[in-house]
C-alpha cells in the first residue's frame, strides 16, 4: 500500500467533524510530499528542530502541530510557524510560548494536555492542576496564546475497556470546561485523543482530533 492509499482510506472513515493528524515524525520530506500531493495540510511532529527543517522544506500552506513534549528552551524555534502546539503541560511551558508568541506579533494555539493513563512516564496535567492553571491570575494575563482544548494518551494496553475509560474520563473533564471555561484566551473546540492503535475508539469517545502516524507512512 502507498502513502496515498493509506492517507485515503484513513480520511474516508474518518467522520467529518475529526481532523487527522498525520503523524511524521522520523519520516523523510518525500514521504511527507506523497501525503502533501494527496490532499493532507496536517503534519504532526514530535522534535522541534525536525519539524522547523522541514517547514524550511515544504510548501507554505502546511498546518505544523507539535505534538511531542515540548522543552521551554525550544520554544523559539517553532514560534513563528507552529499552528497548533498538542503537549502543553505547564504553566511555566504556556508563559514561555506566549513570550516567543508575542517576539513573533502573533498568537499561538495550545492544547492543555491532560494526564488520563495509569503509566507514569505519560506528561500531562493531574485535573486539580489544569483547573488551578486556568483559574491562575497569571493564566489571564497570556494574551498571546489561545487554549483550543485539551489533549490526552490513554495507557498503552490491549485493555480496550481502559481506553475507552480513559478517554470518557478526559471528554468528562473536556465537556465540563467547554461549558464553563470563559475566558478570552481560551476557546474550546478541540479534543486531541486517539492514535494508529486506538483512534475509532477515541473517535467513539467524542475526539475530534486524531494522531495518526504508521498506519499512514508504515512503521517506523
Amino acid at each position: 500500500m502507498s502513502i496515498k492509499n493509506n492517507l485515503l482510506e484513513i480520511k474516508s472513515a474518518l467522520p467529518d467533524h475529526v481532523t487527522l493528524v498525520a503523524v511524521s515524525k522520523t519520516k523523510p520530506v518525500a514521504d511527507l510530499m506523497e501525503a502533501y500531493e494527496a490532499g493532507q495540510r496536517i503534519f504532526g511532529e514530535n522534535k522541534i528542530q525536525e519539524m522547523a527543517e522541514k517547514f524550511e522544506q515544504m510548501p507554505k500552506d502546511i498546518e505544523w502541530h507539535m505534538i511531542g513534549h515540548v522543552q521551554t528552551n525550544k520554544v523559539k524555534f517553532m514560534a513563528s510557524f507552529v499552528s497548533l502546539v498538542h503537549g502543553v503541560d505547564s504553566s511555566r511551558l504556556l508563559e514561555e510560548i506566549n513570550k516567543q508568541a508575542l517576539k513573533n506579533n502573533r498568537v499561538i494555539d495550545c492544547l492543555l494536555q491532560v494526564h488520563i493513563a495509569e503509566e507514569e512516564t505519560k506528561f500531562g496535567l493531574s485535573e486539580s492542576e489544569l483547573n488551578e492553571l486556568l483559574q491562575s491570575d497569571t493564566f489571564a494575563q497570556l494574551k498571546n496564546i489561545k487554549i483550543k482544548g485539551l489533549m490526552g494518551m490513554a495507557t498503552f494496553t490491549d485493555d480496550q475497556n481502559q481506553i475507552r475509560k480513559e478517554f470518557n474520563h478526559l471528554k468528562s473533564i473536556f465537556d465540563r470546561l467547554a461549558q464553563s471555561l470563559k475566558a478570552d484566551n481560551c476557546e474550546i473546540k478541540i479534543l486531541s485523543m486517539g492514535m494508529s492503535g486506538d483512534y475509532q475508539l477515541a473517535i467513539d469517545c467524542g475526539s475530534t482530533m486524531v494522531r495518526i502516524g504508521s498506519s499512514i507512512f508504515g512503521t517506523r
